[in-house]
């Protein structure tokens, strides 16, 4: 028995042998200083196959949506949709609505202008020809900022970036075009009519060449309303350049396209917009429009790594579960909740302050994300999860990863990217050659290179992930 023993003790010391001399091999092909942490396991099992730095916190990224989906599934539930209603506690009357219209919204992170259109068509249709009061844009259902803590202040006017707001109309993102046709004139922003936004240019233009041109960047700034003034520099350019920009006030922005739309139909208002921020009473329902069902909201969210839908579903998780207005603590403890509760996950010393991992105060191990994979693998037939994340070489933000396609394992890979500055992470599912799954968490950061490096950045990353996911595909 005592030789047994031994011999099990010693394949057991060579097999971590072979897998440090492999981790070592795939570390070598990284930029110098870059942290990895790596788990790897096969689903249903509790032995890792390769543990390297299984319990060392790092920033999830946009991983963290897999927490997030999980989490909303097993509360909110696959046929959850968010509902935008126009109501009113007045009366109407000879075709005037005697009383405020509250326009209600719940967060919905995919609602069109082209919805509220029909909608106010819905008004129209039933007669309404003048509102005698004010139109009550509605947010109640979130209070608290619309930006999670730990957001870089950079990002903020990205469109990938925008608040998660109660209000979202075509996803707050809106687009201009600056013209510099001549050197040192001002140039000049053009922004379509339908945008309520105000954009004013302070922009210097530069005559091709210039010694300025290096140092001197196009910047943002914002104002209250959603006022933007761009300044800084650009050079010369025949062609207008586009932009794009995150709209800041959802409420506004919303409440100046349903009154656009109202005068657009015939339908005057005697009063002014007013926001709504208190919870309040329901009114009767004059109109209303609905998301597509949660399912297939996540889906999108997994595949496209879409941050808005990310964080307006994890503000929606805290309301729907603590029965408060949606705030990012709420979604915090609500989400810790569910997966004690509904799938044995505990969360332990995870830092989860949104939903989207946008933020850099989110800290995860990968021992934590095994949990969360291994409940998916385990429940899938249930969860219908494994199919919403992005595929290998065929859609989402996987379709074009170079080093699983040079590793050969296009169509095998189904996993959650996440990048931020110097940040690449994965975490999700490999079918092997030999037909078994394994569940893996990537968490790699401090990847920088040298800065006449930069164009080429990724070819360290992806000799790295080439060999790794070459390696797991073959030989497992």
């Amino acid at each position: 028995m005592r030789f047994l023993h031994l011999a099990v003790g010693l394949v057991l010391s060579f097999a971590l042998e072979a897998q440090a001399a492999n981790i070592d091999e795939y570390v070598k092909q990284l930029p110098p200083g870059a942290n990895l942490a790596l788990l790897v396991q096969k689903a249903g099992s509790d032995t890792p196959l390769i543990d390297y730095h299984g319990q060392q916190m790092a920033l999830p990224a946009s991983t963290q949506k897999v927490i997030t989906a999980l989490a909303a599934l097993l509360s909110l539930g696959p046929d959850y949709r968010f509902t935008t209603t126009l109501e009113s506690h007045g009366n109407i009357n000879d075709g005037i609505l005697q009383g405020d219209l509250i326009a209600r919204f719940t967060g919905d992170p995919t609602l069109k202008r082209q919805q509220l259109h029909n909608m106010v068509a819905s008004l129209k249709k039933a007669g309404i020809t003048k509102i005698q009061g004010n139109i009550l844009i509605d947010t109640s259902v979130f209070a608290s900022h619309d930006k999670a803590p730990g957001w870089p202040w950079n990002d903020i006017t990205q469109c990938f970036s925008a608040p998660p707001s109660a209000a979202i109309v075509d996803k707050n993102c809106f687009s201009v075009s600056l013209s510099s046709p001549r050197p040192n004139e001002t140039a000049t922003v053009r922004l379509a009519s339908y945008y309520p936004v105000h954009v004013f240019s302070n922009v210097r233009t530069l005559a091709h060449g210039s010694a300025d041109a290096k140092y001197c960047e196009l910047d943002v700034v914002t104002g209250d309303l959603n006022r933007y003034t761009l300044t800084g520099c650009l050079t010369q350019r025949e062609d207008p350049l586009p932009l794009a920009f995150a709209v800041q006030d959802g409420a506004s922005y919303a409440g100046e396209i349903l009154k656009d739309e109202l005068n657009s139909a015939g339908i005057t208002v005697s009063g002014t917009l007013i926001r709504q921020t208190r919870v309040n009473q329901p009114g009767q329902v004059l109109a209303s429009t609905q998301s597509a069902p949660l399912h297939d909201l996540l889906r999108m969210m997994l595949k496209k790594s879409d941050n808005m839908i990310a964080d307006t579903v994890f503000r929606t998780i805290g309301r729907e579960t603590l029965g408060v207005q949606g705030t990012w603590r709420a979604g915090a403890d609500a989400v810790r909740q569910i997966l004690k509760q509904k799938a044995g996950i505990d969360l332990g010393n995870t830092i989860l302050v949104d939903g989207s991992g946008l933020s850099r105060h989110d800290l995860i191990s990968p021992s934590t994300m095994m949990q969360v994979l291994q409940f998916i693998a385990k429940n899938d037939n249930q969860l219908n999860f494994i199919s919403m994340l992005p595929l290998a070489g065929h859609d989402g933000t996987l379709q074009y990863r170079a080093g699983l396609h040079e590793a050969g394992v296009d169509g095998k890979v189904s996993a959650k990217t996440g990048s931020l500055q110097g940040v690449y992470n994965l975490a999700g599912f490999i079918t092997t050659a030999s037909g078994q799954k394994l569940a893996f968490v990537q968490y790699l950061s401090g990847y920088a290179v040298e800065p006449g490096d930069q164009r080429n950045r990724r070819i360290p990353l992806v000799r790295f992930e080439s060999r790794l996911y070459k390696d797991l595909y073959q030989n497992n």
